[in-house]
């Protein structure tokens, strides 16, 4: 099999986005404004920050600026998963949250089934349906894993099911499963772009004002306003959310803790009912695989199969650009796993690549700043799960510029910043060596003294 052939003919562009009806962009701003609240980013947590302030608030005056178009970034990039997790899963806020874990598992059920009842509410048309996580061991040792990790659910009144080989492979027919753990009620699938799409349309049906295409260059204080300014206009405003997540601007403070790593993806061509009987997988839920080093995917509404994760970079000096999303060599090694877990699906061909930046933090799960007296709050690094969890993020700096004392602001998550990364050099170097750290846990099925050093810091590592 031609596997560099197979990425080549693959179309250098995110699926999700290269549709004929995508929207065209909104005009930039090309005079001065004054508002109540202005959003910096117009991804999903900029869109759901102005939606819910607006909802929140009738009347409220919102402006969002986007320095490209809505979604540019993380939120149409993604695999369309939308968790109930707001802690990159149970294992991960029971290690860095344990005294607020019930309550975040709660805040992360009630902010899906708010999301499904937004996307009901205003009609948006992003195939949304909830389903099954399903994580699949593919090495013995991470069936020992999982193993443990349903005990933990268990104890915590969490459905689920482990599931043996032969189960597993009924599930999904793949000769690379040892086993699996199904998470319950706990996963949406969705198309992302069109959720970024619905979610600018009902920001504008209320009211709301969208400008693409406006790049933010600073803010500061003026008289008690905050001024934040764009070539030559400016936008003075009561309030600020900064939501450009893995980008960083202009609040430089965020690079401190959020890092963006390249992640890598493949959409297939629609498989054929043949096909799709080879490898099972009746129920469209939402897999990955239980390495370190994981490959998420799924099926889409037209039973195409996402296929991503597993190879993420990061780049010297939190390096983004697009120079850095046509990466040949990752999107051929990702090919290569596709066809080793469904070698039934031999001849099957790409459509799509693409890459894009997930903004993680060291605890892998969004963090939260203020300045200017809390008249400005920013938010970023959901590390992969920020189509569900950007609801919350969004809807807990809007607690934090309004000067809101909540349950929400009450979380130790909230309160208390993850470890900083160190500068570079020593950021680059400790993110690759890492990096290789976690690639020999995968082949051994041990971590070693650097992993275990790291957890006892408090400092999560995956890839």
């Amino acid at each position: 099999m031609n596997l560099a052939r197979l990425v080549a003919e693959a179309r250098p562009a995110v699926h999700w986005t290269d549709q004929p009806d995508a929207p065209d962009p909104r005009p930039p701003l090309r005079s001065g404004l004054s508002t109540d609240l202005c959003v910096v980013g117009g991804g999903f947590t900029g869109l759901w920050a102005a939606l819910q302030a607006l909802e929140g608030q009738p009347g409220r005056r919102v402006v969002v600026l986007e320095a490209e178009t809505c979604g540019f970034g993380a939120s149409t990039r993604n695999g369309g998963f939308a968790d109930v997790s707001l802690t990159h899963g149970v294992l991960n806020g029971l290690a860095h949250w344990p005294d607020d874990f019930d309550t975040l598992e709660r805040l992360g059920r009630d902010n899906l089934d708010n999301l499904l009842a937004t996307v009901d509410r205003y009609a948006i048309a992003c195939h949304a349906h909830r389903a099954d996580e399903v994580a699949f061991a593919t090495a013995a040792w991470q069936l020992d894993d999982l193993t443990e990790e349903a005990e933990t659910l268990r104890q915590h009144g969490l459905a689920h099911t482990l599931m043996k080989q032969s189960a597993a492979q009924a599930r999904v027919h793949s000769p690379t499963f040892h086993g699996g753990l199904a998470y319950h009620d706990t996963l949406a699938l969705l198309d992302p772009a069109r959720l970024v799409w619905g979610l600018a349309d009902a920001v504008e049906s209320l009211g709301g004002i969208i400008h693409d295409g406006t790049r933010v260059d600073d803010i500061d204080d003026t008289n008690g306003r905050l001024t934040l300014r764009s070539g030559a206009h400016t936008v003075v405003a009561d309030r600020v959310i900064v939501a450009t997540n893995a980008w960083a601007e202009p609040i430089r403070q965020m690079r401190r803790y959020i890092v963006p790593v390249y992640d890598h993806v493949l959409m297939t061509e629609p498989l054929t009912s043949e096909q799709l009987e080879a490898i099972g997988w009746d129920d469209r839920a939402g897999l990955n695989d239980s390495g370190h080093q994981f490959h998420y995917y799924r099926r889409t509404h037209d039973d195409r199969i996402l296929w991503g994760g597993y190879d993420a970079n990061y780049y010297f000096g939190n390096g983004m650009g697009p120079e850095y999303e046509d990466r040949r060599s990752s999107h051929e090694l990702i090919a290569g796993h596709f066809f080793e877990t469904f070698p039934q699906l031999e001849g099957l061909g790409f459509t799509h690549r693409w890459a894009g930046p997930i903004g993680t933090t060291s605890k892998f799960a969004a963090t939260y700043g203020t300045r200017f007296n809390g008249r400005l709050a920013w938010v970023g690094g959901y590390t992969g799960l920020g189509v569900g969890a950007s609801r919350f993020g969004a809807r807990v700096a809007l607690d934090l510029v309004d000067g809101l004392e909540t349950e929400r602001t009450a979380l130790r998550m909230v309160r208390r910043k993850p470890m900083p990364f160190p500068p570079e050099p020593l950021r680059s170097l400790a993110i690759q060596t890492t990096r290789r750290a976690i690639a020999k846990a995968d082949r051994t099925g041990k971590e070693g003294w650097l992993l275990r050093s790291l957890a006892r810091l408090g400092v999560g590592f995956d890839s």
